[in-house]
């Protein structure tokens, strides 16, 4: 498979106006990427769990026009958000030679979020995913195939365009992203199913968010894979992610839950390592991050619960455990970490199994 394989041939059907609508969810990487290269290839393959309740909706609105330029509107919770468009032009620019229709339409986007954007949950992948697979639905219909499925790997394909990891949240509930020399069908274009069994102690895991910062990040995650090309430590940093990844295989086979918990812990402080070590340097954790990731290593010696944390490129800190330890583990969160997130909110979540057409 190359890009050529996503380049379509005419369309069959014309569309005057119409609208469709997707819901996405986002995700959380297990094994990290920090890193890329050429249009949005990642340096090192990654493995994620799709989120069920953390997700966006959006409507995709249509109407044919005749100009020869991009046009378009997005809006975020019913209000225009003209900060949001750069970055849609540029995801059109990009895509444009594999949905070659987009200067045909004149879009309204409309989409919202179940959490807060730009704060270290993955909103650009859960929103990426949706609008990709808007259009992705769309040249279906232009096609003629309006009875068949919605081709999913062009929508993954689609989605790493605008946002990398948003490959990742087209389907669940562990998904692959990057060439893996141990796991069959792996690539850089496109996020796939982990294809290996996996032990029922990772079925219905739970993700409890807790939502320490909900600004919007001080540093980009786009602006932090840039400053891993002069990074000292990056290939090193790209060969441990992808050996984390060898060593998961196993590790899911067998339900080993400690040792799943070091490789993801050990993954999350990865990768805020890079962000210490880069020049220039910035943190995304904030005092807080600390003291709840503390509290968890203190509450996992004591009691031996299989509670563990990982973090994405933000502040907020995701709580891993199996379903089985839930009252236990909310208990504890009430308790001891709810008073260091804002507002004392968090987001109760969970492995869910991909994006679903409105």
């Amino acid at each position: 498979m190359n890009e050529a394989h996503f380049i379509p041939s005419q369309y069959t059907q014309t569309l005057e106006k119409g609208q469709l609508s997707w819901e996405a969810p986002s995700n959380i990487a297990l094994v990290k990427y920090w890193g890329k290269y050429g249009e949005q290839l990642p340096k090192n393959a990654s493995i994620s769990f799709t989120l069920q309740n953390c997700n966006t909706k959006t409507s995709l609105i249509f109407e044919e026009k005749k100009s020869e330029e991009f046009d378009f509107e997005v809006y975020l919770d019913g209000k225009r958000e003209a900060s949001f468009e750069p970055k849609i032009q540029k995801f059109f620019e990009r895509v444009f030679v594999y949905l070659p229709f987009l200067k045909d339409y004149k879009f309204k986007i409309e989409t919202s979020n179940s959490f807060p954007h730009s704060s270290g949950i993955a909103s650009s992948a859960s929103g990426m995913s949706a609008l990709a697979l808007c259009l992705v639905d769309l040249e279906r219909a232009l096609s003629g195939a309006e009875g068949s499925a919605v081709d999913l790997k062009k929508a993954s394909f689609i989605a790493r365009l605008g946002s990398g990891s948003a490959c990742r949240s087209i389907e669940g509930d562990l998904i692959v992203w990057g060439d893996h020399i141990q796991i069959p069908g792996s690539s850089n274009l496109i996020g796939v199913k982990y294809p290996f069994e996996v032990h029922e102690n990772f079925k219905n895991y739970q993700d409890t968010i807790l939502l320490v910062d909900k600004g919007e990040k001080q540093v980009s995650s786009t602006v932090g894979h840039d400053l891993m090309h002069e990074h000292p430590f990056a290939l090193e940093r790209f060969k441990q992610a992808n050996e984390n990844l060898s060593k998961l295989i196993p590790i899911l086979k067998s339900g080993a839950l400690s040792e799943f918990i070091k490789i993801v812990e050990n993954e999350a402080l990865s990768l805020h390592a890079m962000m210490l070590t880069s020049m220039p340097y910035f943190i995304l954790m904030k005092p807080n991050t600390l003291e709840i990731i503390n509290r968890i290593w203190t509450f996992r010696a004591r009691t031996n619960s299989n509670i563990c944390f990982t973090l994405d490129a933000g502040a907020n800190v995701h709580v891993l455990y199996p379903l089985l330890e839930k009252e236990t583990v909310s208990i504890f969160i009430k308790q001891e970490l709810i008073q260091f997130c804002k507002n004392g909110e968090c987001i109760e979540d969970q492995v869910g199994f991909g994006a679903v057409k409105n």
